[in-house]
């Protein structure tokens, strides 16, 4: 059978736990398990950027070539990282409210888990190899409203803008790229540069004096809201279209 993974592979066989263990000689040290959780406490607490072989290495008291007998190099640690941060994924089967309902509760367990590893957001990005874990969250969000009379291809287009929608709320409260503080009022630069060019920006100043700055979860419930309101009402049209005349 042709091997589809290619260069992928190895990060496949240890996400699916399709290694076998050895079965004879000595109990290992090291665990990849054991290596992912401790590279997670460093990004955790310092960032990504913090996370290198070496460091992990330090932290467990090995050397940075005995890491290499379980994973072959950072990228393949943070898949695992990945598979581990995230958890099981959530069951909404019971969850009151129909299909928005399990959204709306979706959204705040990811939020939570994003919210305890902050570096996820950024590194779930892109083309990779993703786990059970992993899939599992996003299979949770298709069930959801896999009964709504969405189409296959818009049950992804509604689940993939979602996950976009909360990365984006979530990753602006540490990316440093927002004119608000921690508290979310308009930072003192902000507001002199208000003062003094305000003019140039009547709708900017008008808002932020009578409001005083953005929400305090960077707008994510507003943006969930009226997204799931925009959804409600494509799937309460095509219910009105099956209906008989």
């Amino acid at each position: 059978m042709e091997n589809v993974f290619g260069d992928q592979t190895g990060v496949v066989e240890l996400l699916w736990g399709l290694k076998e263990p050895p079965s004879r000689g000595p109990k290992p040290a090291l665990s990849v398990e054991r290596i992912a959780r401790v590279a997670m406490g460093i990004a955790d607490s310092e960032g990504m950027a913090a996370v290198s072989m070496q460091r992990v290495a330090c932290e467990l008291e090995f050397t940075k070539m005995a890491l290499y007998r379980y994973v072959s190099g950072k990228s393949d640690l943070l898949a695992v990282m990945i598979e581990l941060a995230v958890g099981d994924p959530p069951d909404l089967q019971e969850v009151p409210g129909g299909w928005r309902g399990k959204l709306e509760e979706f959204v705040r367990q990811l939020a939570v888990v994003w919210q305890q590893h902050p570096w996820l957001p950024w590194a779930t990005l892109g083309d990779r190899p993703m786990g059970p874990r992993e899939l599992g969250w996003i299979e949770a969000a298709v069930s959801a409203v896999a009964d709504t009379g969405l189409t296959g291809a818009e049950q992804l287009d509604a689940v993939f803008i979602l996950f976009g929608l909360i990365r984006n709320t979530q990753s602006m409260s540490t990316a440093g790229t927002q004119p608000w503080d921690s508290g979310k009022k308009v930072t003192p630069l902000m507001q002199e540069l208000l003062y003094r060019y305000g003019d140039r920006f009547p709708a900017l100043t008008a808002a932020t004096s009578g409001a005083n700055g953005a929400s305090r979860d960077n707008g994510r419930e507003f943006g969930v809201r009226r997204y799931l309101d925009g959804l409600e009402a494509l799937i309460e049209e095509r219910a009105a279209r099956r209906r008989p005349a």
